[in-house]
């Protein structure tokens, strides 16, 4: 039955858009044949090119190679590796053979890397020579028998035929929602093809366009609304392995890049850094900024500074990528400090965040949205899917927003613990869990604090058992966790605030 709308939902102030009969891989793909000798990915480091046939084949030879080793429909196999041609291939070749890829950030430690594995079940891990020892570490801890490089899976032959059903997953991101630790969210061959179709007309692109993806693939902004958005409109991607800011301007003047998608830290740089100046960046005609706030000054410093459009787009991996973003053909319509207008085929909803009453239009209170691109839910988390994605379909997104009667959505605050340091999910909850496990922590809250260059840090609130050295705690922490995760601040206290029910108050101790 479908949900009933009411007066208090707002739409898409375009038509939704149609939705092609295609799994991921065959969409992404869909001009391979007709622009087979233009080039489909480029390394920015070497130059190294594949061209739009040589992706299909490669991408059919990684599914054999696959196929080989067993790996078939439901499987999940782990990408674990930075920006290269190769991610996309094995992300297709998994794709092609039936399975689903869990994309791991390759700053995670073994550790991290392993409760990943554990958690989606991968039966395989692929990665490069500088990242092997760690994922064979990884592997052994998660009882994962097989470690990979991209150059294991280049010499398979025709892969068997698999007839992928659009719920079937493809893509298991992990992501922390609005709490708890992070959740591997299954997005299905229906929800990332008609993304997609979603984002298409709003960041439109073509065989003269070059983007260059410099957001990471493990994160869904760099994987769906930078590469597959491109790939599946004809674009040539340009990818970048290893982030350097100068490195990155040179890229985009060599390779004469006319659209992106970055992140806040990078937008500062664009708006700021007196390098951006030395290079030529006049083929740019949009670049998008996500996965953390950006402020409006900031935003116009830089459409102004590199001379193009520039606008945000705002998003979570359980809506795939995009909840709402910039217009690229209606220039006219982007609101500075906004994050643009919902995409087609998205409704949203403001609600009070206490009693859950319909607040209408212009109101402040939580975002929710409801579309075809919200996941199928939480990995082996029924109770958790059930608390994001509430009967009618509804994503309760945690974040306070308004929503004008045309579709414009600005982000004011959040309800949801998440920390964003430099656009990078922390989940408060990992980290506290971690601090507990120190034999001078008895106890311990984290909460983010704002940072002139991350956005946020994390900071803890401990409580000591004995005697308790702050930079010490920081440092056994660091050696356990990726480099955005690190605690920046330890404040001793003498007990952590909190609900009867156990809910740490997080709002207070931030006010301290």
């Amino acid at each position: 039955m479908q949900p009933i709308a009411s007066p208090a939902v707002i739409s898409s102030p375009r038509p939704a858009p149609e939705i092609p009969d295609a799994d991921f891989a065959a969409h992404v793909l869909r001009h391979a044949d007709r622009l087979a000798a233009r080039p489909a990915l480029v390394d920015a480091a070497d130059g190294r090119t594949i061209r739009y046939g040589e992706l299909a084949a490669a991408a059919r030879r990684t599914a054999a190679a696959l196929a080989a080793r067993g790996f078939g429909r439901g499987d999940v196999l782990a990408v674990y590796s930075p920006n290269v041609p190769e991610f996309v291939v094995t992300v297709l070749g998994a794709a092609i053979a039936g399975g689903a890829t869990t994309t791991a950030n390759p700053l995670y430690t073994a550790g991290e890397l392993a409760a990943q594995l554990c958690d989606s079940g991968a039966r395989m891990v692929v990665t490069i020579p500088g990242l092997a020892d760690r994922a064979a570490e990884a592997a052994r801890a998660a009882g994962v028998g097989t470690v990979l490089g991209y150059g294991d899976l280049a010499a398979g032959g025709e892969p068997p035929a698999v007839a992928n059903d659009p719920g079937d997953v493809v893509l298991l991101p992990y992501s922390s929602g609005t709490t708890g630790m992070p959740k591997g969210v299954e997005l299905t061959h229906a929800n990332t093809v008609a993304h997609l179709a979603q984002i298409e007309p709003i960041l439109a692109l073509g065989p003269d366009d070059t983007v260059i993806a410099v957001a990471p693939m493990y994160h869904c902004m760099g994987l769906i609304v930078v590469v597959a958005n491109a790939l599946a409109q004809g674009a040539t991607v340009v990818t970048m392995a290893r982030f350097a800011f100068e490195p990155f301007l040179q890229a985009m003047a060599d390779h004469r890049v006319t659209a992106s998608v970055v992140a806040p830290p990078i937008a500062h740089g664009l708006a700021r850094h007196p390098a951006v100046d030395d290079y030529d960046l006049s083929a740019l005609r949009w670049m998008g900024c996500g996965a953390a706030p950006l402020d409006a000054q900031t935003e116009e410093a830089c459409a102004q500074r590199l001379g193009c459009l520039f606008g945000q787009g705002y998003g979570m991996s359980e809506a795939t990528a995009t909840i709402a973003v910039i217009d690229t053909a209606e220039p006219e319509r982007i609101v500075r400090g906004t994050v643009g207008s919902l995409v087609p085929g998205t409704e949203a909803r403001v609600v009070d965040p206490d009693t859950g009453a319909d607040l209408g239009p212009d109101a402040e209170g939580e975002l929710l949205a409801r579309g075809p691109q919200l996941m199928r839910g939480y990995r082996g988390r029924p109770d958790a899917t059930a608390e994001t994605i509430d009967a009618e379909g509804w994503l309760h997104t945690g974040d306070l927003a308004t929503v004008d009667a045309d579709g414009v959505v600005r982000i004011t605050d959040r309800l949801k613990e998440l920390i964003k340091v430099k656009g990078f999910q922390v989940a408060p909850a990992e980290l506290e869990g971690l601090l507990c496990g120190h034999p001078a922590v008895a106890d311990a809250a984290v909460v983010g604090i704002p940072d002139d260059t991350a956005g946020e840090v994390p900071k803890a609130f401990v409580v000591a058992r004995g005697e308790l050295a702050p930079d010490a705690v920081m440092a056994w922490v660091a050696e356990r966790v990726a480099p955005h995760k690190r605690v920046r601040a330890i404040e001793v206290v003498d007990e952590i605030p909190k609900l009867p029910s156990g809910k740490i108050l997080r709002r207070v101790l931030r006010e301290r």
